[in-house]
Formats: structure tokens, C-alpha cells, sequence
């Protein structure tokens, strides 16, 4: 199953729905690690700190189902999240931004796991042009159209400085790409058939330190 295919597959569940169930996910893999067999639902709501009654609902959206007075099997739980959610089937993607941030992607071999290939990264600069960041080489921006028909690439991740973003968008749609991570604090515009993440690391950084010096006043 593609991407977009299992896109339309989650179609109508809640986001942060879909945004726990890959916790469910690392959490049961960790007991298929210890042998365990069956969790329940208070379990795992213990773990999220949720509870027990969302994560009952939240797995309502798949296809596993508890038994009374013995939970969930926890191979299930991992077989079929790891398929709901799309890790089960490798997408390729590319890399626009090869510098300090993307390079740590670049280095994060632990995407694999999660259905993330990082085929080829791509940049301007004729210091990172040519290189190979963990056995992923980095072209020229130019060669992006070409390349993505030719490996039928269909999501890109962006990388770059927040005031290129938007360009680098508008390039990405303009040759093909589906399904785009943004990693900029910049909003991009794109048709509304194209998918977006926005993940800001500087919101997150953000919310911690509100919190941080909160407690301390």
C-alpha cells in the first residue's frame, strides 16, 4: 500500500488519534520484545497517561479487537498499526535542505522503521553538492524534477531556511510531489490536494520553555 493509499485509508480518523497510535505502536513492540502476549487497554492508557476508554476508542478505528478479561494480543497490535498507519511498506522520499537540519535526518537511520526512505537530498550550495551524507548523495535542486520521475518519488521533506520554504514548495508541486514534511517555521501554501506536516521544532522548543521558567515564577 502507497502513501497516498493509506492516506484515504485514515481518512475520518482524529488527528490526535492518529498521533497516539504510533506510542501504541512502540509501546507494544517493546512487549513483543519481553515475550509478552496480551496487554490491556488500562496498560497501555498507564503508559500514554490517558484514559483506558480512548485508547479503547482510538483503537475502534482499526481492525483489532480485545477479548474480554484477557486485552489485546500485542503481535496485533503491532502487525496491524504498523500496516494502519503505513510503516509496513517503504515510501520514498527526498531531502530539499541539506544543511544542519537535514542533515540530521540524513543521519537518522531509526525513518526506515517507520516506512521513510530518504532517497536523495538536494541543495545550491557547491560545498554540499556532490557529497554523500550517510551513504545519501546530494544533488543539485536542478536535478530534482528529473530524478523524482525517474524514482517515482511522491513526498518531499523540506529543510531549508524558513524564507526559501515557500519556493521550494512550489517547486516540489510543480514536479510531482504528493505529500510534503515541512520542517520550516514557515507556512507554505499549496493546492489542497497535496498533503502537509508542519513540524516546528522551535513551537516545541517554544512550549518547553513557557513551561520551563512558569515553574520557576
Amino acid at each position: 500500500m502507497t502513501m497516498i493509499q493509506n492516506s484515504k485509508k485514515m481518512q475520518g480518523v482524529p488527528e490526535p488519534t492518529l498521533r497516539r497510535m504510533p506510542c501504541y505502536l512502540a509501546f507494544a513492540e517493546g512487549l513483543l520484545r519481553k515475550g509478552q502476549q496480551f496487554v490491556s487497554s488500562t496498560q497501555i492508557a498507564n503508559y500514554m497517561n490517558i484514559d483506558p476508554t480512548q485508547v479503547t476508542k482510538d483503537l475502534s478505528y482499526t481492525s483489532i479487537v480485545g477479548k474480554t478479561r484477557v486485552g489485546y494480543e500485542v503481535k496485533a497490535i503491532v502487525d496491524v498499526l504498523s500496516d494502519f498507519l503505513g510503516f509496513s511498506v517503504m515510501d520514498s522520499a527526498f531531502l530539499v535542505g541539506a544543511g544542519s537540519l537535514g542533515s540530521a535526518l540524513l543521519h537518522d537511520n531509526g525513518l526506515t522503521h517507520f516506512g521513510l526512505n530518504i532517497v536523495a537530498a538536494f541543495d545550491i550550495s557547491p560545498i554540499t553538492i556532490g557529497r554523500k551524507i550517510n551513504d545519501i548523495e546530494v544533488f543539485h535542486i536542478d536535478q530534482f524534477r528529473d530524478l523524482a520521475q525517474e524514482l517515482s518519488v511522491v513526498m518531499g521533506i523540506i529543510t531549508v531556511p524558513a524564507e526559501n520554504a515557500q519556493t521550494v514548495a512550489d517547486l516540489m508541486v510543480a514536479w510531482g510531489i504528493k505529500a510534503i514534511w515541512n520542517f520550516t517555521p514557515a507556512r507554505i501554501k499549496v493546492p489542497e490536494d497535496i498533503i502537509v506536516q508542519n513540524t516546528s521544532l522551535y513551537s516545541n522548543l517554544a512550549i518547553i520553555f513557557n513551561k520551563l521558567h512558569t515553574e520557576k515564577n
